[in-house]
């Protein structure tokens, strides 16, 4: 059953980039900008970076909301080719590292959405997890797609 899910995966994948693999860089590549708007849209919605981005706050709050969705969406295909297909890794310390962060870059994200939801916290624990949230996400993308990058091929 896995196998044929994990075929059908790759040619959907296959039919827009080269591989797999690229499709996860690329992919993630995707998740990192967005996480650059998460970032940047939730110090404007704190009120940090005003006068950089002038967006007024019921705007930068849809943005924000939508970055952040559009981005977990983006991750699934690659948390499923990570989970199913490669599974949990050790061959170096740069893959290890990038199995710990993936391990944990999804229950960052559910911490970060209780916090959004509940209001009986502190005003700045909500962008310290937001701020542990990019930097996991920024892990990641070091990790992998960076790599992908200067060692294997630029392109899709």
């Amino acid at each position: 059953m896995l196998a044929s899910v994990s075929s059908t995966y790759s040619d959907i994948l296959t039919s827009v980039f080269s591989s797999t693999i690229a499709a996860k860089a690329w992919l993630a590549s995707a998740a990192g900008v967005l996480a650059l708007v998460q970032i940047s849209t939730g110090a404007r919605i704190f009120g940090r970076i005003k006068r950089f981005v002038p967006i007024p706050p019921p705007y930068v709050n849809r943005i924000h909301r939508w970055s952040g969705r559009i981005a977990v969406l983006v991750t699934l295909p690659i948390a499923f080719h990570c989970i199913f297909i490669l599974g949990f890794q050790s061959a170096n310390t740069r893959v290890l590292l990038h199995s710990i962060l993936g391990t944990i870059v999804y229950g960052v994200i559910a911490v970060k959405l209780f916090f959004v939801h509940d209001r009986d916290h502190p005003r700045k624990t909500l962008p310290i997890i937001g701020s542990a949230l990019f930097a996991t996400i920024a892990g990641l993308w070091l990790t992998s797609s960076l790599w992908y990058f200067t060692n294997v091929r630029f392109g899709f």
